[in-house]
């Protein structure tokens, strides 16, 4: 087809279907078999062809959009995990025929106030949530408003039923520890935020399981906190870790952007990563595989979970499930350069009393 079609008939017509057949394929019903949906889905692209937005609104009761809003809580707009998340977004909706509105929260601006205008302007069929808090009042107020939802990430709270996905923290930091542990490793560090955000909980929660599981008197760990965007706080936090007399040999972050400030900030005191000080972050942002000497981390597979986040959305946006879809992925282990064995002297034979710094682990 290499005609411009411009109306839904004309679109129907080249097809050889009906105009309902088009209309169901272009909105990703399921009900129309998936070879039509890709059929019809290529057949617009080629004519040129653009779905009457207003039009198909008055007839689906549909705006077909999904909404995500972006809070402005640090120097850029969007930071390489939203990135990244924004994009395999982006890429699950416009698969099923489907756009996404981005709304942006200004750092005096509440999050919950511009989600309320995007839910009730009608500008959007369902919304994703990310960064769950611990207590999150977008989720409350979503379910009850009884407004399609998928959250990135899960609540502490167990009995709150929602959509989800989420990748499992808490493992991997067990992982990650346990392996720093047959290395040698017995004096730790963990690099956090201060925020009350589940994952934060999770993950720590795991590193302090995996310790207890050894049941180790010479493990010892401090905790450098400091607020998510502040990047002065978290350098000196950073720095009064690395900087003690007492250092840790093997630092943990809690996501990779905290883990590239250790390497950075290793780097300027003069410590060689991996020989002095290994490192392992969370989540494989693109920096991560660049950064001097390439950060061990683990893949959280972003995108991925970003796509799949669409499907679900749309899933419960047509078919309001009864219960609740959830979703834990596991992430995988990716070894680069930033890890290895502990300082001679300063592993195994160091002997070290155990201890907490800085709060919860």
């Amino acid at each position: 087809m290499s005609a411009r079609v411009t109306t839904l008939k004309e679109l129907a017509a080249s097809l050889g279907l009906s105009i309902t057949t088009v209309s169901r394929a272009l909105a990703g019903h399921q009900q129309i078999a998936l070879k039509t949906r890709e059929r019809v889905a290529q057949a617009a692209r080629q004519a040129g062809y653009v779905p009457n937005t207003a039009a198909r609104t008055l007839v689906s009761g549909r705006s077909g959009f999904v909404g995500l809003v972006l809070p402005i809580r640090g120097p850029n707009l969007v930071d390489s995990f939203l990135g990244e998340f924004v994009t395999g977004l982006g890429e699950g909706l416009v698969a099923h025929g489907a756009d996404l509105i981005l709304a942006t929260a200004a750092q005096d601006q509440a999050e919950l106030a511009v989600l309320r205008h995007v839910v009730e302007s009608g500008r959007a069929d369902g919304v994703v949530i990310t960064r769950i808090a611990e207590v999150d009042d977008r989720l409350a107020y979503l379910r009850r408003r009884g407004f399609p939802f998928v959250a990135h990430g899960r609540l502490l709270d167990s009995d709150f039923a929602y959509n989800w996905l989420d990748t499992d923290g808490a493992r991997a930091f067990g992982e990650a520890f346990d392996m720093l542990y047959d290395l040698g490793h017995r004096h730790f560090g963990l690099v956090t935020i201060s925020e009350p955000m589940t994952f934060r909980h999770l993950r720590q929660d795991g590193l302090a399981a995996a310790i207890a599981r050894r049941g180790d008197p010479s493990v010892q760990l401090d905790v450098a906190t400091a607020p998510r965007f502040d990047r002065g706080a978290r350098i000196q936090a950073v720095n009064r870790m690395l900087q003690a007399p007492n250092r840790p040999t093997a630092v943990i972050a809690l996501f990779d952007e905290l883990a590239l400030t250790v390497m950075e900030e290793a780097s300027r005191a003069g410590l060689s990563v991996p020989r002095d000080l290994s490192i392992i972050g969370f989540d494989n942002v693109v920096a991560s595989a660049y950064a001097p000497p390439g950060l061990t981390t683990f893949d959280a597979s972003i995108r991925q979970c970003a796509r799949e986040i669409a499907d679900m959305l749309l899933t419960v946006i047509a078919h309001r499930p009864a219960e609740p879809l959830t979703r834990l992925i596991r992430p995988t282990l990716v070894p680069r350069a930033s890890h290895g064995p502990a300082p001679r002297g300063q592993g195994t034979d160091a002997g070290v009393t155990a201890h907490i710094q800085g709060g919860r682990a």
